[in-house]
């Protein structure tokens, strides 16, 4: 089954094009879900967080504190290499094994940081971006996750720039409109990634 392989920066819209084109039949393996899932409490990165970070980067319902942690990967860049050395492979094993089960049309796999990493490069036969200005990116980011302005935009700077995902793409979604303006791009990709 082909893999495309599904980025953008942060706020673009990278589960909303996921979810439109899960809607017309293809299959999602979403990378941030599975990372979600392996330090939520009793998830199996935890352990691992805990000995390698202490205590306090583990909230008291036993997952991860994506805060703490949000905050001291972007100061420290060992700290930050430590913990992707910790939930990288275990990402990768767990996207594997979705992929090897994926049974849509073809398959997306979600990764925010898919150039910038290039761990899932080797996997996916296209790459497809979805991109919006980035004060889009900045607003809609602060209305979802109530992060400040300043912190979104520490965290784009950490990511490729616009003009760079853009120059890598195999194929760009537009999302800078309503969502009127989504589907057709959407209905398009899906045709093209189910010949």
């Amino acid at each position: 089954m082909i893999a495309i392989g599904l980025t953008g920066g942060i706020g673009s819209g990278k589960t909303t094009v996921a979810d439109r084109l899960a809607a017309l039949g293809a299959s999602v393996v979403d990378t941030d879900e599975i990372s979600r899932s392996l330090t939520a409490s009793g998830g199996a990165a935890i352990d691992a967080i805990r000995e390698a970070f202490g205590e306090r980067f583990v909230a008291a319902g036993g997952a991860l504190d994506r805060a703490a942690m949000r905050e001291r990967v972007f100061e420290d860049p060992a700290a930050r290499a430590r913990l992707e050395s910790i939930l990288h492979p275990a990402i990768r094993e767990a996207a594997e094994r979705a992929l090897a089960a994926a049974r849509g049309d073809y398959v997306l796999v979600v990764v925010p940081l898919l150039f910038e990493t290039r761990g899932f490069l080797d996997r996916v036969a296209r790459t497809l971006v979805v991109d919006c200005p980035e004060a889009l990116q900045v607003e809609r980011t602060v209305a979802r996750s109530g992060l400040a302005a300043s912190s979104v935009r520490a965290i784009m700077a950490a990511q490729w720039p616009r003009w760079r995902r853009l120059q890598a793409a195999d194929d760009v979604v537009w999302n800078g409109g309503g969502p009127e303006a989504l589907l057709p791009q959407c209905e398009r990709l899906h045709a093209r990634y189910r010949t």
